[in-house]
């Protein structure tokens, strides 16, 4: 080999520095098939199993470059080889570009044994001056003194084969014809998937294409298509950036809660030092993950590694397109991703599911031992839900104020009245928020907690302690305490200053204390008071903001003839807008602040217990669901995108996005057995809080990819995700979605283990888990679809050859998930086919996104090729067969499917098989044969 490296090297450069091919002509999309004929085998039947290995000169090294090998054709002399050949983007392919054919004939693919058998060289330039650009070499041996056959090289011309040219693109063998396959990484000329657009979220394509006999015997293009995602990474960044945005918001409410018991106080200061523990590993993670350069995924052997936690493994996006004579071209997109799980942390006490059914359980004792009030996941979810809600439209809220009194000094009208609404509206939303009784009982319990309350229990010991279940609201005598700063607000109606009763607490400033008095009885009723306030007040400013535009109104409806000075001095002067609406705009204000820092400190409290009752573990798992919930959403939001990119010209799709929303349909083939059960309990959870994520579309600043990238953010009990687009883009949606309306997804989950381990789960184990995962998941299906056969109408779905309709497919699918059936892959076919049809997002995982994902994929594909596009019966298994070992065999040059796996040895095939689903269910009986035989003949060994 360094011998041939040599002379190829001499041949073409000589004594020069090769300086003159940087002036050379560059060829683009070359692409290349190769087929033998005659060869000459020392085998006893003279039938080899062909490989070529395809290399060309490196420009800048002078040394021969490994590009990859066809597939192993057995049996026969004149192969003809369904993988081509293709150039990466590191080796340039110029007119003076000399290739190297080496022929094989492969002995033992497990023992990667082959004999050499011939090579050939040839320069670019000879190819595409030849007619037809087609070549015939021959192959000489490793002596150089005979030819043992030849090798035919053709220019595979993508994009420019007709009806009538089916001659030129096969080759009878042994009586049947095979289409011919090649692959690019380079794209062609008519491939606009990966444009500039997509360009800027897909990193390193990969393209293959291949020519099929349809059963009219026309020839179908099929190009797959395989790209790394950029938001494998960007998304979990942005994830870990907010979770430690919102920690850090949590340890300032919790200093913000004012003097607590010593009691409490030390819990408080147990919890801070527990969520600046978690910050830092976060701020840890964000710092290593910051530094990393090359690829945009994460390998499966990197699964374990704790700075890439929030990683997903494997996450690809799969599209294949289908181009037929006089048809419109097909498109079927599935991403590929690991299955969402901590795998850094381990699942030797199981996932998610089952660690917090556990923690739920062992929560209520820790409440009594550290005598706190237990709070269901209900009611902290709510105290969440709460203090998001405050912290968005207090600011908000004093926003639309301070913009009410400026269209007021302005006096105009038509801004008036819509920022009137826009304040009324969220104002609304502030008073709902503020009724729930979670507030009024958290307040009951943060007033206990303070010392006053505390050291008039120890001096009256009358009161008994704290119980561990959350407190009825007792009724209390209505005490009002009113201080001489008591916030007022003016009654426009009757221009008096309410009285004692209707007047709201005093202002007390919220870094001293609580407002709640200390060392007097709590009353409830109080509270009520307060917050009915904060409506009394916008009623006020609405009263007011009506009687001026009314006597604007009036004013330019008067007599022409009425002089200036008696509108001035005529009975409620108009005056100032802004000095009438100011002392009303600012009590408004004043209670929106009160009663938000009062209801933000209780619901502090409420989270404060929670923390406080999960110290042991709670903040642990905490993490692991941020861990998984970082994979799933990565995933999610490239299916998003991808989806939207690929439907942005079909109106019935983007009605059906803005009326409904999509659903996302995630196929899993992890086992129920052995460590997978914990993945599947994560992912299980992960997928169900996708739930909590809604897509915004917004008008992207500039097409820099910089500015394409999606944007997270929230909280995490709900995040938003915004998608830029191009301004070109953006103007060709409806006009809902350029206005940034909320779409929602429906996450849905359907898992069947296919691999011997699911086997003796189901022979010896315990399959319940998947049962009931796909029986949830099937009700949130068959939801999802009535609700969009009420909104959308059914010609905004796409159409299919096969007639069967989505409500049928639905009832085969219900009947599926109840039958008892081993390995039933029928219900990830169903389930599949219904979200293509109801314009879903698909996603296939298993444990590391390659073996059983690719199986799926290529199965699927071809299942579709026979189902839409009329493939040939005859070309199926040979198509699948194809799609599979161009998969493996491909090496560093491809890495297809394992783009971890590094590069391939020289002159030696690829050892790595896929086998269809049947031999794998076949393989799994022998398996658990064997396991009975071999405890048979131990136990008749030891008697």
């Amino acid at each position: 080999m360094a011998m041939m490296e040599a002379e190829l090297t001499d041949q073409l450069w000589g004594d020069s520095d090769g300086a003159g091919v940087l002036f050379a002509s560059r060829v683009q999309h070359l692409e290349l098939s190769l087929a033998c004929r005659g060869l000459v085998s020392p085998a006893r039947d003279g039938k080899p199993s062909v490989l070529v290995q395809v290399a060309a000169l490196d420009a800048c090294e002078q040394s021969l470059l490994a590009l990859n090998t066809t597939e192993i054709v057995q049996g026969t002399r004149d192969p003809l080889f369904l993988t081509g050949v293709t150039f990466p983007p590191q080796c340039p392919i110029l007119d003076e570009t000399v290739i190297k054919l080496s022929v094989y004939d492969v002995k033992d693919k497990s023992a990667n044994t082959s004999t050499f058998l011939g090579s050939a060289t040839f320069s670019v330039a000879d190819l595409l001056k030849s007619r037809d650009q087609q070549i015939s070499l021959n192959l000489r041996s490793s002596d150089d003194l005979a030819a043992v056959g030849t090798v035919v090289v053709s220019r595979m011309k993508m994009g420019e084969i007709e009806d009538g040219e089916a001659d030129h693109i096969t080759a009878d063998i042994q009586g049947q014809k095979c289409a011919l396959v090649c692959e690019s990484l380079h794209g062609t000329t008519n491939d606009k998937d990966y444009g500039p657009r997509m360009s800027a979220l897909f990193k390193n394509p990969v393209c293959k294409v291949y020519r099929f006999q349809t059963v009219d015997s026309k020839w179908m293009l099929v190009r797959e298509q395989m790209a790394e995602s950029t938001l494998s990474f960007t998304v979990p960044k942005q994830l870990i950036t907010l979770h430690i945005q919102e920690d850090s918001r949590r340890i300032q409410e919790l200093k913000d809660l004012g003097e607590l018991s010593p009691h409490w106080d030390n819990l408080r200061r147990e919890v801070i030092t527990r969520y600046d523990q978690v910050i830092r590993s976060y701020q840890e993670n964000l710092e290593e993950l910051d530094k990393l350069t090359g690829p945009s995924f994460k390998p499966s052997c990197s699964k374990a590694q704790k700075y890439l936690e929030f990683i997903p493994i494997n996450l690809h996006t799969q599209r294949m397109r289908v181009t037929c004579p006089r048809k419109t071209d097909a498109f079927y997109d599935i991403i590929t991703v690991g299955a969402p799980a901590a795998h850094f942390q381990g699942f030797k006490s199981g996932g998610l599911q089952r660690l917090l059914g556990r923690y739920e359980n062992e929560k209520k004792s820790y409440s009594t031992a550290y005598q706190c009030i237990y709070y269901s996941p209900e009611q902290t979810a709510r105290a969440r839900d709460v203090l998001g809600t405050l912290s968005e439209l207090r600011p908000l809220i004093g926003s639309l104020a301070d913009r009410l009194l400026q269209a007021a000094q302005q006096r105009c009208a038509h801004a008036l009245r819509d920022t009137l609404k826009s304040l009324a509206e969220k104002t609304e939303q502030f008073v709902h928020a503020l009724k729930d009784e979670l507030v009024k009982s958290a307040l009951l319990a943060l007033h206990a907690a303070r010392p006053g309350y505390v050291s008039k229990t120890q001096t009256q010991a009358q009161t008994p302690p704290l119980q561990t279940h959350a407190p009825q609201t007792p009724s209390h005598p209505a005490q009002t305490a009113l201080e001489p700063d008591a916030v007022v607000c003016n009654n426009v109606a009757g221009a008096q200053t309410p009285t004692k009763e209707e007047a709201p607490p005093p202002a007390v400033a919220l870094e001293r204390q609580d407002s709640i008095p200390h060392h007097k009885e709590y009353d409830e009723e109080e509270w009520d008071r307060v917050w009915a306030n904060v409506a009394k007040s916008l009623n006020c400013v609405i009263a007011l903001v009506d009687k001026l535009q009314e006597q604007d109104n009036n004013n330019q409806e008067s007599a022409p003839d009425q002089a200036l000075a008696d509108v001035i001095t005529s009975h409620n002067p108009t005056g100032e807008w802004r000095e009438q609406l100011s002392p009303l705009v600012a009590s408004l204000k004043e209670c929106v602040s009160e009663v938000g820092g009062r209801a933000q400190k209780s619901m502090t409290f409420v989270l404060l217990q929670e923390a406080v009752c999960s110290i042991p573990q709670g903040l642990f798992l905490q993490q692991r669901r941020d861990v998984v919930f970082s994979q799933a959403l990565s995933a999610l939001a490239c299916g998003f995108v991808m989806r939207l990119y690929a439907g942005l010209e079909d109106k019935g799709f983007l009605q059906q996005l803005h009326l409904v929303g999509l659903v996302a349909q995630f196929e899993s083939l992890l086992s129920t057995y052995s460590e997978e059960i914990g993945m599947l309990e994560d992912m299980e959870t992960g997928i169900s809080d996708l739930q909590r994520v809604t897509f915004r579309i917004t008008e992207a600043k500039s097409d820099d990819p910089a500015d394409l990238q999606p944007v997270v953010s929230g909280r995490r009990d709900h995040y938003t995700v915004e998608v830029p687009l191009p301004q070109q883009s953006f103007q060709m949606i409806p006009p809902e979605l350029r206005e940034g309306k909320p779409l929602q997804v429906y996450p849905v989950l359907f898992n069947v283990g296919i691999n011997e381990q699911q086997t003796i789960a189901e022979r010896f184990g315990d399959i319940s888990l998947q049962e009931r995962i796909n029986q949830r998941n099937f009700d949130i299906l068959d939801g999802y679809f009535k609700t969009l056969s009420d909104k959308v109408p059914s010609e905004c779905l796409p159409c299919f050859q096969t007639q069967m309709d989505v409500k049928d497919l639905l009832e085969t699918l219900g009947q599926n998930v109840v039958t008892k059936k081993r390995k039933n892959v029928e219900i990830l076919w169903l389930a599949g086919t219904i979200c293509r049809r109801l314009n879903g997002i698909r996603f296939t995982s298993c444990k590391s996104a390659k073996d059983r994902t690719s199986m799926s994929v290529t199965l699927e594909q071809c299942a579709l090729l026979r189902d839409e596009h009329q493939l040939n019966k005859d070309y199926f298994i040979r198509a699948l067969d194809c799609m599979r070992s161009s998969r493996l065999t491909q090496g560093e040059a491809a890495q297809w499917d394992d783009p971890e796996a590094g590069s391939v040895a020289n002159h030696k095939p690829a050892s790595r098989h896929f086998y269809p689903i049947a031999l794998l269910l076949v393989s799994s009986h022998l398996l658990v044969v064997w396991l009975i035989l071999s405890l048979v003949f131990l136990l008749a060994k030891y008697q």
